[in-house]
């Protein structure tokens, strides 16, 4: 910040000495060096920053482990008409989970 607070008091002392007829150019090259320094700080903060990764890999083993014994279940009790109800209940749930994760 010393740096910024130390540009502002040149600009306000070359305002004092110019004039007003040149303070548009010295305001827009203070807002410059504003701007840049607001962009290496957020470079810097984003190159800090970890990637987000949301792993499928559990999801998917626990689909498959559940899976099994529901469909068995499912086909012992409600036939084929169960099988695929459990089905297109596993595939709504895994949808619907990666789908809120993004």
């Amino acid at each position: 910040m010393s740096e910024l607070r130390h540009d502002l008091e040149a600009t306000l002392r070359a305002r004092q000495e110019v004039g007003h007829e040149l303070e548009p150019q010295l305001v827009d090259r203070f807002v410059e060096k504003v701007e840049a320094q607001i962009e290496q700080r957020a470079r810097e903060l984003a190159s800090r920053r970890k990637p987000e990764h949301h792993a499928v890999t559990p999801l998917v083993l626990g689909s498959f482990g559940l899976a099994i014994p529901l469909i068995a279940i499912a086909g012992g009790t409600g036939g084929v008409a169960g099988v695929i109800a459990v089905c297109i209940a596993i595939v709504l749930v895994n949808v619907l989970v990666i789908a809120t994760r993004r």
